[in-house]
């Protein structure tokens, strides 16, 4: 293009000199020789011109054809800018798809994942159970196993001694044989001959043993066979056919059917059941105990038979113990309250701690030593067992000193050395001096050193922060407790016989004994006897002296009445109300919270706020809960005081119902509708309500109209028009539906009909329609009652003035009166 501009100019600059020097020529020779000039040069001019107008169109038409190449330039990058934006967008459209698609794939792939894994969840489940079953069957094997072990480890025990006994004799004979000295063939041939038939024997006691063992494995096959057999095919088997721990799992409701369904109560299969009862009960109630609801725990443990699952409690309390170490002072104070009424269980649980003590001490058992030791420390605590078994154990465990053993006793004299000091300070002191003995030795580890001297700054500081006994578990009065002295050193049962189930030829004697043992013990029947003898004492003071006792009781009441201080503030009511109103709300249904009501204590005459404070949670909710309906007919269920208070909160709620929000208002008259309905509450409360047009307002209108449709809706409008109906409950009714005015009847009848119950009123409605006619047979009676009165009156004047002989005159004055009556009904 550059080129082209140049050749471009160098044409024109040619041109203008052409044009200029021909014009300069013409000038000077125009003068002489214009007329040749003219027209000799014309054809110069011509080819000048046209070369220059073909320049001309030659530029023009570079011009044009740039202007074009630009212009096709352009079209050319907008066409390529649009391509390349529809690709962008078909990409971008493909893009889209894909994502699309890979996310129905996806959302494919889940839902067929998931519904591989429910058939996986389902396989797995199965396979759970068949891993269950075959786990049962595993260890049942394995118990199985264990115990042929141990059979054939005491068997292999007992040939150990009898080979030891045979190799004792074989040395003592060959002693002997060496002592007497064999000195000729005879008899070092008669010595081969014996040591032969030792040798014979030896060979075929190994040969009968190994036969033994065969015997033995065979007979375990056939028997794992035929349990495994029978577990698959009778895992509903008779109790009669249970083990030792009681057979196969069975729950609690299923458990109480089968003891309802059998008949013979002192049959073996009954006692089985009542047995595994005893035992699960006993365990759940050692299983919960702790220091806050130990009294509790404690009547509830003296519900069940402890004498005869004595076994059971004392084996719970140990399994227990074990398991939570940090709950013993509770497992030893639960111990000492039975132990005051049944002491032989405390001996027996006692004695059966101490024989633990000696099997782990035997056995280097720490946990086990450790566990037990803290038992009797906390059992010396209650004093239900002797000091000097305290002191026995110490002096065992400091007798040879090891770490573990200083340990165990330091642990021991931090539990029970505050009580120790009490009892026995010289034991304790020398039980100190033999632990600075110790320390002062240096052959045990510091670590144990260090807790000795430990124990040294807990005794100078008199075992503080290491009481006795806890004050929420000191239960039991120090002359009421029986303490028990068991030495170590002494042969110990610990009758492992009362954990098995043993039936009893006198089942039912035992058990009625125990019932009456009971209620010694819970104190039922010595309340009633303290009162039946307080009211024979009353009665005789009553007959002998009563001026006396009315003098003194007058004087009694008078210092009372100086003596008592009243609360002004109502403190302990407001505690009561308190109480009462988080009971209501913290309880998820009504059964919980009537339990839970029930366990506060009330004095006499505070179950009225009790009622009102049920009423009033009810009034406070948005919209009415059938939860406060069902808890107060629970309560009118129980005790008839309670029925007596919601009837005087009726009265009292419809006196003040003008005072009341109408969402209070529906609240309330749906609560006493549901009392009525489930006839919690008697229906002469209504008598209460007169509904007239002057004893009525809008609150109470309202009130009894919410109250009746609420009664139709949980009776009925045919049970509740029977109710109504009811003509022992008429008077009740009368200020409901009111009879003494044909105003107040037509009233009842236009607001029954208003709130959509007309069907209720319609002996009402016979009553309107005929009431002209009741009126004029009631007036009727009434004049005939006077014309009576009048002719008695004027009989009795003939009487008196005639004589009484003359019989003809009194009749003919009858007949004149009946004439003159008769007259008068004319005349009317």
């Amino acid at each position: 293009m550059g080129r082209k501009n140049s050749s471009e100019s160098e044409d024109d600059s040619r041109d203008r000199r052409d044009k200029y020097g021909h014009s300069s020529k013409g000038d000077a020779e125009s003068n002489g020789h214009g007329r040749r000039i003219r027209h000799g040069d014309e054809s110069e001019f011509s080819d000048s011109d046209r070369k220059n107008r073909s320049r001309r169109h030659e530029r023009s038409d570079g011009k044009d054809i740039k202007s074009r190449d630009k212009r096709h330039e352009k079209e050319h990058r907008e066409r390529k800018e649009r391509s390349r934006s529809l690709d962008e967008d078909d990409r971008r459209v493909e893009r889209e798809k894909g994502r699309q698609g890979r996310e129905k794939t996806h959302q494919r792939e889940r839902l067929e994942s998931d519904d591989e894994d429910d058939r996986g969840g389902h396989k797995r489940s199965e396979q759970r159970k068949d891993r269950t079953v075959e786990r049962e069957r595993e260890r049942v094997r394995q118990d199985r196993d264990k115990t042929h072990q141990r059979e054939r480890q005491e068997s292999d025990v007992e040939d150990d001694r009898e080979g030891h006994k045979r190799s004792e004799q074989r040395r003592d004979r060959t002693a002997d044989d060496k002592h007497r000295g064999y000195k000729n063939k005879h008899d070092h041939r008669h010595l081969k001959d014996r040591r032969g038939r030792e040798g014979d024997e030896r060979r075929e006691d190994q040969l009968s043993r190994k036969d033994k063992e065969e015997g033995e494995i065979r007979e375990d096959d056939s028997k794992s066979q035929k349990q495994s057999t029978l577990q698959e095919n009778n895992l509903n088997a008779d109790a009669s056919n249970w083990g030792r721990s009681g057979g196969v799992y069975i729950p609690p409701f299923k458990l109480a059917r089968m003891m309802k369904e059998v008949q013979d109560k002192s049959s073996v299969e009954y006692q089985r059941l009542t047995w595994d009862a005893l035992r699960k009960s006993i365990n759940g109630l050692v299983n919960k105990v702790n220091a806050t609801n130990i009294k509790n725990i404690i009547p509830e443990l003296f519900g069940e038979n402890l004498i005869r699952g004595r076994g059971l409690f004392c084996r719970s309390c140990m399994k227990s113990q074990m398991a939570s170490p940090g709950f013993t002072d509770v497992f030893a104070a639960l111990v000492a309250v039975v132990n005051t009424k049944f002491p032989e269980v405390g001996e027996l649980l006692l004695r059966r701690i101490v024989l633990q003590f000696k099997r782990a001490y035997k056995r280097n058992d720490k946990h086990q030593l450790l566990a037990a030791v803290k038992f009797i420390a906390h059992l010396v605590n209650q004093q239900v067992a002797h000091e000097i078994i305290a002191l026995e154990l110490l002096a065992l465990m400091l007798e040879n000193p090891t770490d573990d053993s200083v340990e165990v006793a330091v642990g021991f004299v931090k539990e029970c050395g505050s009580i120790l000091q009490d009892l026995s300070p010289k034991g304790l002191h020398g039980i100190f001096e033999r632990f600075r003995g110790i320390l002062h030795e240096g052959e045990i580890d510091k670590r144990v050193q260090f807790l000795i001297e430990g124990l040294f700054a807990i005794r100078k500081a008199k075992f503080q922060g290491h009481p006795a006994v806890r004050p929420e578990l000191d239960l039991v009065e120090q002359e009421d407790q029986l303490t028990h002295e068991i030495s170590l050193e002494e042969k110990i049962d610990a009758e492992i016989t009362l954990d098995i189930f043993k039936p009893d030829p006198q089942f039912l004697e035992s058990e009625m004994r125990y019932e009456e043992l009971k209620k010694t013990i819970l104190g039922e029947e010595s309340e009633d006897e303290a009162g039946s003898d307080a009211g024979s004492e009353e009665e005789e003071d009553e007959d002998e002296d009563e001026d006396e006792n009315d003098e003194d009781d007058d004087d009694e009441e008078e210092d009372e009445q100086q003596m008592k201080i009243k609360d002004e503030t109502e403190t302990n009511l407001v505690n009561l109300r308190r109480t009462i109103y988080l009971t209501i709300m913290s309880s998820i249904d009504f059964e919980e919270a009537g339990h839970k009501l029930l366990k506060i204590k009330l004095e006499p005459g505070q179950e009225m706020e009790l009622c009102i404070m049920l009423l009033e949670c009810c009034s406070q909710e948005r919209t009415y809960l059938r939860y406060y309906g069902l808890l107060g007919q629970r309560f009118c269920m129980i005790n008839k005081v309670y029925q007596e208070n919601f009837e005087k909160c009726f009265v009292q709620q419809y006196s003040m119902i003008h005072r009341l929000e109408t969402n209070k208002l529906r609240n309330v008259a749906k609560f006493f509708a549901h009392l009525l309905g489930t006839f919690a509450l008697p229906w002469h409360v209504l008598a209460y309500i007169r509904l007239t047009e002057e004893d009525t307002t809008s609150s109470s209108r309202i009130f009894i109209k919410i109250l009746f449709q609420e009664l139709s809706e949980h009776l009925g409008i045919r049970l509740l028009n029977e109710k109504l109906s009811d003509p022992l409950m008429q008077d009740s009714f009368e200020s409901i539906f009111p009879k003494d005015n044909p105003k107040n009847t037509r009233f009842s009848i236009n607001f029954f009909t208003s709130i959509g119950l007309g069907g209720i009123t319609e002996n009402l409605r016979e009553y309107l329609k005929n009431m002209p006619r009741l009126i004029m047979q009631q007036q009727k009676p009434v004049s005939e009652s006077n014309d009576e009165d009048e002719s008695d009156r004027s009989s009795s004047g003939s009487d008196s003035s005639g004589s009484e002989s003359e019989s003809e005159e009194q009749s003919s004055s009858s007949e004149s009166d009946r004439d003159e009556r008769r007259k008068k009904r004319r005349r009317r």
